[in-house]
């Protein structure tokens, strides 16, 4: 099915009138950013982004579409494991026993517009570790069981996208309640779920033409061809078996463990435990918040840091993305989207580093 550009507006508003609150893409501090919105003039209409290792930028394209760019720093991931949240408080009674209350789990209906292929494929990774290990997080749960997404085929990669090479990319497969390709006058639009065809039955569409169909197509050949891939070999082996290279060792010369890659990686789900005190003693608030497997208090155990240098985190970091992951979730705990090559302050490419290991003579 297809509709005008100028239905965008109507789905925002059928969105907001179901009791969505409308969460899209905007710019924002020169970048293109996830935050709350209400009219289409918000979206970052004829905008491209320019993406190499360790460099992002904006420019203007004088076009007339809001999707045409690749992604920014934010996937779907802060949406649902937030970065910080109180899980729950304590409190000494006056008879000096404890009492401890839990934090409401947010029931805030949210409908995420933009999310690509690499981000529904990162979700649905998320969805196996938060939801169905042996322990269901609650608060990931409730967000969840919110949210509906409306997914946006990639028109252009940026040079640091691989998700082709991971099968993730560049057009959305599944995991979406709506799937929008943007064209130039228009979009086509397809219904992934039950919630997708409620959403639908309120616009006013039209049968795709040929010509639009054959459009999509051309816009996934060029999304597909991508500058960097990963090395067809067996990377989950020859990585462990690679635990002693001094590979290692060259690439953590560069690395500042600054933990960028983990902040922006859509799959990363490393967290720390905090308690943060009241200064009258008298209650104390139990946080959760991202952490990086880069931290020094990450390996931290009884007095001793196991991984207490950057090549041993470097390490940690690729052997579980692109190895026990798969032991873990049955895929890759990548999805190629690209960021943590963009974001890496000293430019260090993940592709890179792989091949550099994995093909080692």
């Amino acid at each position: 099915m297809f509709f005008q550009t100028d239905q965008l507006q109507h789905l925002l508003d059928n969105l907001q009138a179901k009791g969505y609150a409308c969460i899209a893409p905007q710019v924002r501090h020169e970048t293109i950013i996830y935050d709350e919105i209400t009219s289409v003039v918000q979206l970052p209409q004829g905008i491209n982004d320019q993406q190499q290792p360790g460099s992002y930028s904006l420019s203007a394209n004088n076009g007339s579409k809001y999707f045409d760019w690749a992604n920014g720093p934010q996937a779907i991931k802060p949406l649902l494991f937030a970065p910080t949240e109180m899980l729950w408080s304590s409190t000494r009674n006056a008879d000096g026993n404890i009492s401890f209350s839990a934090v409401e789990k947010s029931e805030k209906k949210l409908a995420i517009i933009g999310a690509r292929a690499c981000d529904i494929a990162a979700l649905k990774i998320h969805d196996l570790h938060f939801l169905q290990q042996q322990f269901v997080d609650p608060y990931y749960q409730a967000r969840r069981e919110n949210l509906l997404i409306i997914a946006v085929n990639c028109s252009h990669p940026a040079d640091t996208c691989f998700c082709y090479s991971t099968g993730d990319g560049p057009f959305v497969k599944d995991g979406g309640d709506i799937v929008l390709t943007e064209l130039q006058h228009g979009f086509l639009i397809a219904a992934q779920t039950e919630q997708g065809e409620n959403v639908l039955s309120k616009l006013v569409l039209q049968e795709s033409t040929a010509e639009q169909c054959a459009e999509s197509e051309r816009i996934k050949s060029n999304a597909s061809k991508q500058n960097r891939q990963l090395p067809k070999l067996d990377v989950k082996s020859r990585l462990f078996d690679e635990l002693d290279s001094e590979t290692w060792h060259t690439i953590a010369e560069k690395c500042l463990s600054c933990g960028n890659c983990t902040s922006v990686c859509p799959t990363c789900f490393c967290h720390s435990e905090n308690e943060v005190p009241e200064l009258d003693g008298k209650s104390s608030s139990h946080y959760r918040e991202w952490d990086s497997c880069f931290g020094q208090g990450h390996s931290y155990i009884h007095g001793i840091t196991i991984r207490n240098g950057t090549s041993l985190r470097y390490r940690q970091w690729l052997t579980h993305k692109f190895s026990s992951w798969i032991d873990q979730y049955g895929r890759s705990g990548c999805v190629g989207c690209g960021r943590c090559i963009t974001w890496c302050p000293v430019a260090i490419d993940v592709t890179e580093s792989v091949a550099q290991i994995v093909e080692a003579p």
